[in-house]
């Protein structure tokens, strides 16, 4: 909106009538870029959709620091540093400590270069949830309390994709000779992974025939897949950087999480299941929760977003999927959409609190990172009710929180693959 105004008052300026001058100028949504062509795996830049929509680098540099400094900050009570060398991310709403919220904050603070917020985060990891022998040995508890003691030592895969691939860009970004070889940790969790044999129920992270995430890594999550954990581009960082002799296994596995999420969609709506069987049918197997979209489908947009920033492989497919999610979402109203569905569109009763809508803040924002793929106008509307939101009484500082950042460092081009640094 600020560049069309000082574009209007320059021709203005120059004599052409004030309502010839409105007429002639397009709105913002219009002047502003269509996807990109090339990931960032091959050109090594990134989109800033805020910049594009008239901010300044000055505003959008602060406003980003500002949804940092929400999780980061010690009154919201999420990052907690308990001594003076690890710190923990808190599910502030279940006062406990689990490998999702470790494994993003993780990828957070190497991607705003907090080495000593990484460090602590990883220590605490690896000294309380990481099994270091056993059937386990290698994965990660999912759910512990503060104090580091499990209360569910089973592993939820999507940790352990998030957990490698920080790894793997701290080592890029910073070596692996300052006190924690961070290559090392990272190729001792996949080569841990890949050597599961179903020994006392404990499976591999990816499974062997399809070559596609599992659910939970034991023998019943090892049935069946969420589509949320579907992150292909962390498989080609694997792929170039883990240096562990699977480069082309990691691709395949990314072509084959592409592939699956062509399924898992549905045709109309754009909507995922919380859990699918590995063909992207819905289970049907008696606990319909599984079956619907709710709080794990929220991040679909934004990994197909990150798949599409990265690596820009599946441009056609990502577009039609971007614009029809959000059509989706727009028709339900933009600004009262809610937080379940099932995926064929119709609202779940569980969407209701104290009988009114809850439009979640986690949603607004995945649904505003999928932008970077969307080629309608109506994407930017989505951009800018992301970018006037502010938390509320009540905000979950943990998971709609996570969200909420992750988004904004898609949006203003702050979401980058870590290329390793010449030394």
């Amino acid at each position: 909106m600020k560049n069309r105004i000082f574009r209007m008052l320059f021709l203005v300026l120059l004599g052409l009538p004030f309502f010839s001058v409105l007429a002639s100028v397009p709105e913002t949504q219009d002047l502003l870029q269509s996807p990109w062509t090339e990931g960032a795996f091959d050109t090594g830049k990134y989109r800033n959709i805020f910049a594009e929509m008239g901010y300044s680098s000055q505003e959008i540099d602060a406003r980003v620091q500002s949804v940092f400094d929400e999780i980061f900050s010690p009154e919201n009570k999420v990052y907690v540093e308990p001594d003076d060398s690890t710190a923990y991310i808190c599910d502030i709403i279940h006062d406990d400590v689990r490998s999702e919220g470790m494994s993003y904050g993780m990828m957070i603070a190497v991607q705003f270069e907090k080495k000593d917020i990484f460090d602590r985060l990883w220590r605490w990891t690896k000294t309380y949830m990481q099994h270091k022998e056993g059937a386990s040995e290698g994965y990660f508890a999912w759910c512990c309390r503060k104090d580091g003691s499990h209360i569910d030592g089973g592993s939820a895969s999507d940790g352990e994709l998030y957990f490698i691939t920080s790894l793997i860009f701290a080592s890029n970004l910073w070596g692996n000779d300052t006190g924690i070889d961070y290559l090392a940790e990272a190729q001792h969790i996949l080569d841990c992974a890949m050597e599961k044999d179903g020994t006392d129920s404990v499976m591999p992270l990816i499974h062997k025939e399809h070559k596609l995430i599992t659910f939970v890594p034991n023998k019943f999550g090892y049935g069946f897949t969420d589509p949320s954990y579907h992150l292909p581009a962390f498989y080609e960082v694997w792929a170039r950087w883990a240096d562990d002799g699977r480069a082309a296994y990691w691709k395949e596995c990314a072509e084959r999480s592409r592939h699956f999420l062509h399924k898992a969609v549905h045709p109309v709506t754009g909507l995922t299941p919380d859990y699918s069987n590995y063909d992207g049918s819905l289970m049907h197997k008696g606990w319909m929760i599984g079956d619907a979209f709710r709080f794990d489908s929220w991040r679909v947009p934004m990994n197909i977003a990150l798949d599409y920033s990265w690596s820009c492989a599946d441009r056609e497919w990502q577009h039609a999927y971007g614009n029809k999610i959000q059509d989706f979402l727009y028709g339900q109203g933009i600004d009262t959409f809610v937080n379940q569905y099932n995926v064929d569109g119709t609202m779940l009763p569980d969407s209701l609190q104290m009988g009114k809508p809850s439009h979640a803040p986690g949603l607004v924002a995945t649904a505003a990172a999928v932008s970077l793929v969307c080629t309608h106008a109506k994407s930017r509307e989505f951009v800018q009710r992301l970018w006037d939101s502010h938390p509320t009484p009540g905000f979950n500082y943990y998971y709609d929180g996570l969200l909420r950042l992750f988004a904004f460092m898609h949006l203003s081009g702050k979401y980058r693959v870590i290329f390793p640094v010449q030394r």
